[in-house]
């Protein structure tokens, strides 16, 4: 509901408001998308199964359901990793060789964003061959398994090359990711420092519009590693076990749906729209309802 509010709002920015539209609003939009599309696709096989279907998918509903799943979830990746690039340039000094970059960000949006697809659909083609329905309840031996779909038997060369590129592609972006998110960090405690020698201190440590979008964005990360940290040990994990768990399955779609869930409420907390909303619902309260507040 949060992921479809602030699309709703996004949506009504670009729209109807196209004056209070920020370049890294175009990121935001993106990630948000991504965000419904993960948890829509997580847990539709969950959802259906507690309702007792079986057979939901063919082969081939199999392998697109997979390759859909994994091209978003290689997305949402690709796009934090972005917004937390964006960000750092942003911020960047003027003094810095970053600087420069900045009058070309809202250029290099789009491009990146298509980019983005582009690779991971290229990457995950390797999916839509190597996923069947699953007919047997017991599956053994090393492979991907969920409620309605198993990977067909692949040979040991095959498996190792294609998961060194998922390893490969993943590993470049978090520490890209990681990197921005310090480089964001040295900057914010640069600023802080030097607003301490100002006489007025509480004056001169009043949060600016840029820091706290940085902050934001720094939580974000931290919360997408953690929980893609985590995930991604539990798909391991279940990859290489020789008996399957299907529970494990659940777990890791909970995890999986972590960062999608909390992201929004993020967005939100500096988001003028949902501010000027929450104020005038809070006005409206404070109007109808004069005795609650002052009993």
């Amino acid at each position: 509901m949060a992921n479809s509010l602030l699309f709703f709002i996004y949506t009504y920015t670009f729209l109807i408001e196209p004056r209070l539209k920020k370049p890294i609003d175009s990121i935001f939009m993106h990630l948000i998308v991504v965000n419904i599309s993960t948890i829509m696709i997580r847990s539709i096989p969950e959802l259906m199964s507690s309702f007792g279907v079986k057979n939901l998918f063919d082969d081939i509903g199999c392998q697109t359901f997979l390759y859909i799943s994994r091209v978003i979830r290689g997305l949402s990746i690709c796009t934090t990793f972005l917004l937390s690039v964006f960000q750092a340039i942003t911020v960047s000094p003027s003094h810095s060789k970053w600087a420069g970059l900045k009058s070309k960000l809202s250029k290099w949006i789009f491009p990146s964003l298509l980019l983005f697809w582009l690779i991971n659909m290229l990457i995950y083609t390797h999916i839509i061959g190597t996923v069947k329905a699953k007919l047997n309840f017991t599956v053994v031996g090393q492979g991907y398994v969920n409620v309605y779909c198993q990977t067909r038997k692949l040979r040991d060369h095959e498996s190792r090359s294609f998961i060194s590129i998922i390893v490969i592609h993943d590993v470049v972006f978090l520490a890209l990711m990681i990197w921005s998110s310090l480089y964001m960090v040295w900057i914010l405690y640069r600023h802080r420092r030097r607003a301490q020698h100002f006489h007025n201190l509480s004056l001169s440590s009043k949060t600016s519009p840029e820091n706290k979008a940085t902050c934001t964005i720094l939580w974000m990360v931290f919360c997408f590693v953690f929980f893609y940290l985590s995930n991604n040990c539990l798909i391991l994990y279940g990859f290489y076990a020789s008996e399957k768990n299907t529970r494990l399955e659940g777990i890791g779609g909970i995890l999986a749906s972590c960062y999608p869930t909390f992201c929004p409420f993020f967005l939100m907390k500096h988001n003028k729209i949902i501010l000027k909303l929450t104020s005038f619902l809070s006005n409206m309260r404070m109007t109808f309802c004069p005795r609650a507040f002052s009993g």
